[in-house]
């Protein structure tokens, strides 16, 4: 997927790696940290007052490099997953087709996300079957396969079970989230986003 993100972006496909950073704290400290004197180090004061959590969808360009189309809130939900999914298609109108590596969570197989897909195929809704009973929204492994076609113009595909490490965008939000609470307080929530 990744060998050939290059060749595919020359017929003007996108290669992206989607994952999500949640319950990232808005937290602000009790106290101000005491600055550094001669033989003593920065301190900061472990208790904190927390202004509510976000959830955030990051996209990592495999091609560029570059994180586009980020969005965040309160919540991450299948709504939440199909609104972003959406946002990012829509931001590159010129795209022939979309590779989206992310993860086997739920919300990305979900029913949802197979009808917006369906519906930019042409697929009509009555063929898709019941969820939970039928045809392609039957099971979450049916609807992952559907969503994996690559005849459609956004393509997913789901790293392996317990192999998030080859994916780019699941390293940035760890890097990210173990870089940003050491040097930063957000006393409120919306100065997070």
């Amino acid at each position: 997927m990744y060998a050939h993100a290059k060749a595919r972006a020359k017929d003007v496909e996108r290669s992206i790696s989607m994952d999500e950073l949640t319950g990232v704290q808005a937290i602000e400290r009790k106290h101000p940290d005491l600055p550094m004197q001669p033989g003593h180090v920065l301190r900061r004061e472990f208790e904190y007052i927390r202004h509510g959590t976000l959830s955030w969808f990051l996209n990592f360009d495999v091609v560029s490099g570059h994180v586009i189309e980020p969005s965040w809130g309160p919540t991450r939900t299948e709504e939440d997953a199909l609104a972003h999914l959406q946002r990012l298609i829509a931001s590159d109108p010129t795209a022939t087709k979309w590779h989206v590596i992310l993860d086997n969570l739920n919300i990305h197989q979900s029913e949802s996300l197979v009808r917006w897909v369906a519906g930019r195929e042409g697929i009509a809704a009555e063929t898709l079957g019941i969820k939970g009973k039928s045809g392609i929204l039957h099971s979450m492994e049916s609807r992952a396969a559907f969503l994996h076609d690559p005849t459609h113009q956004v393509v997913l595909y789901y790293t392996p079970k317990h192999a998030c490490l080859y994916e780019p965008g699941r390293n940035l939000a760890q890097y990210l989230s173990a870089q940003a609470p050491q040097a930063r307080q957000f006393p409120l929530a919306e100065r997070l986003a």
